[in-house]
């Protein structure tokens, strides 16, 4: 049945109902469940007490609570817990303290009271507080069932878990071994902060971009991956283990950051697990296992959850991050190129356009003529897919040549220029904080490598490694979205030389090696700019200009830019 929100199985209302004598005072119920389950301060005031004891007079009925699903706090299933308890179990682990930083339920407690005989104190933090009873509730009734079991004390602390103080915590600890364990909320910052959470960490630049990265997407991070790191930070030099439940991007980056980071962390281990089976959502998650108080290791294991099948190590190989260490990286190192993202200007309802004759249409379903000045043709991800970019299916409006042009020239094209405007309010709409202090009709990812007629292309969308060859259209160059990456050419030739370099197999086993398939986005810049073409060239015997790029400096000019 139903109390302060939370579920009351029947063995637990009959407990209390039995136990209605003891239910006298704040007190004497608290020392007396203290007992029976080991909670401190089970009731917080007379209140609660109050409150049920008066919900005892009522008959039992089986009604239960809605799952939920609140700011990414997907509750794992109790046979997943065990599962998790159990492993680490027999892989040796066995705690004296447990820590759940964000326990919900209570899940994750129960598994560890059930799977580790020696546990001394187990500590919950939770900020719901209809999950902080039915935590309670959960553990009482675990022991109603398991009377045999040790009973450990069990501190149920009803905090958000960026105020909580861990030094509180730590001085109880010792040297005893340590557990964390848990499934911290699968979310991102800013998608609490566009609920309205005030579950957030302090506002900070957490990643420590820098320019426009700490304005876009990078400046967006995972919960998970704050309170991971955060955690580490506090416990890394108690000896012990971690075990989280998290995306798999939270794993990538936390591997990836360890050489900034310096946590005294070992022994990692991704354990990917079927997200669609266990939380019903399509999410790419895992077990992320490490251990605490070690000398440094870069390199983590990935294996199968459920069948502990190896599948590869993936981190830090000769001063360079990989995704498969196995792997050959011999071309690895800094493309002579710098590797473009296509235009961005979050307003393709206006900007992205096509013809019908003289006519164009938006995806407003609007209908305008325009000069042909700022138009230009334009490629998405999803056009990449052949060898050579024929034929466009759309056009965009290319209102700059170069990011924080001036944008009052576009009067001298009045058509362009009243359509624009007709739409202004869509432009000042857009919420990244690129576009605030701008020109109207400002756009990012365009300069004069834009313009360039030839161009290499690749999609940041697809899971492919697949260059395409980008020709000039109606005597125009051709645009890319900013979902995709390029570089640009002067002539043909030179683009021809290159695309094949890309397209080969050194290229590809390259890409292999480093790459996340379950990333957001598989090829990015960063990913780009570790291809060195010149050892490619050289290991295919191919003699072409990139071996007089160090002796042409109009030519690298012409090709960076």
């Amino acid at each position: 049945m139903i109390f302060f929100n939370t579920y009351i199985s029947e063995s637990v209302f009959c407990f209390f109902k039995n136990k209605k004598n003891i239910l006298v005072s704040v007190e004497d119920a608290n020392k007396y469940l203290q007992e029976q389950c080991g909670i401190k301060a089970f009731f917080e005031n007379d209140s609660e007490l109050l409150q049920l004891t008066n919900k005892l007079n009522e008959q039992f009925t089986n009604e239960v609570c809605e799952s939920d699903a609140e700011y990414g706090d997907f509750q794992t299933n109790q046979n997943l817990t065990f599962q998790i308890a159990e492993n680490l179990k027999n892989s040796g682990v066995s705690p004296k303290i447990v820590i759940e930083p964000t326990c919900g339920k209570g899940h994750f407690i129960i598994a560890a009271l059930d799977a580790f005989d020696d546990i001394e104190a187990i500590y919950g933090v939770e900020i719901q507080k209809k999950h902080i009873w039915q935590s309670k509730f959960n553990i009482l009734d675990y022991f109603l069932l398991n009377p045999n079991r040790k009973i450990p004390n069990i501190y149920i602390i009803h905090s958000s878990i960026f105020d909580f103080d861990y030094l509180s915590i730590k001085k109880s600890i010792a040297k005893k071994e340590l557990l964390i364990i848990g499934n911290p909320p699968w979310v991102t910052n800013s998608a609490l902060g566009m609920m309205d959470s005030k579950n957030l960490p302090q506002k900070s630049n957490f990643k420590q971009h820098k320019g426009l990265d700490a304005m876009t997407g990078k400046g967006n991070f995972d919960i998970a991956e704050y309170i991971t790191i955060d955690l580490l930070r506090n416990f890394g030099d108690c000896t012990g283990n971690m075990a989280f439940l998290v995306k798999n991007s939270v794993i990538k980056n936390i591997v990836h950051d360890i050489p900034k980071l310096k946590l005294p962390i070992a022994n990692m281990k991704k354990q990917n697990i079927d997200s669609k089976k266990e939380f019903d959502v399509s999410v790419d998650a895992a077990l992320f296992i490490c251990e605490l108080n070690k000398n440094t290791e870069y390199s983590c294991q990935e294996s199968d959850f459920y069948s502990s099948e190896i599948k590869c190590d993936f981190g830090w190989k000769d001063n360079k991050f990989m995704s498969v260490l196995s792997l050959n990286n011999e071309v690895d190192g800094i493309s002579p190129f710098v590797w473009r993202q296509g235009i961005k200007h979050d307003c393709s309802k206006v900007m992205e356009i096509e013809s019908e004759g003289n006519i164009f249409c938006n995806k407003l379903g609007e209908r305008f003529t325009l000069e042909d000045n700022l138009i230009y043709p334009l490629l998405k991800s999803s056009d990449l897919k052949t060898t050579v970019a024929k034929l466009t299916r759309k056009m965009t409006i290319v209102t700059q040549k170069f990011i924080g042009q001036n944008t009052s020239y576009i009067k001298e094209f009045p058509q362009t220029y009243k359509y624009l405007n007709d739409h202004i309010d869509l432009f000042r709409m857009r919420k990244s904080s690129i576009y605030k202090g701008k020109c109207d009709f400002s756009i990012f990812g365009v300069g004069e490598y834009s313009f360039k007629p030839y161009k290499i292309a690749i999609s940041g969308l697809y899971k492919t490694f697949h260059f395409c060859l980008v020709k000039p259209q109606n005597g125009k160059p051709v645009m890319l979205d900013d979902t995709c990456y390029f570089i640009g050419f002067d002539t043909l030739e030179q683009a021809e030389y290159v695309w094949e370099l890309l397209n080969s197999d050194l290229v590809e086993n390259l890409l292999k090696s480093i790459t996340f398939k379950d990333a957001k986005r598989m090829i990015t810049k960063d990913i780009l700019m570790r291809i060195d073409l010149k050892k490619v060239a050289e290991k295919k015997g191919k003699k072409g200009f990139l071996t007089d790029l160090g002796k042409n400096t109009n030519l690298q000019l012409s090709l960076f830019d």
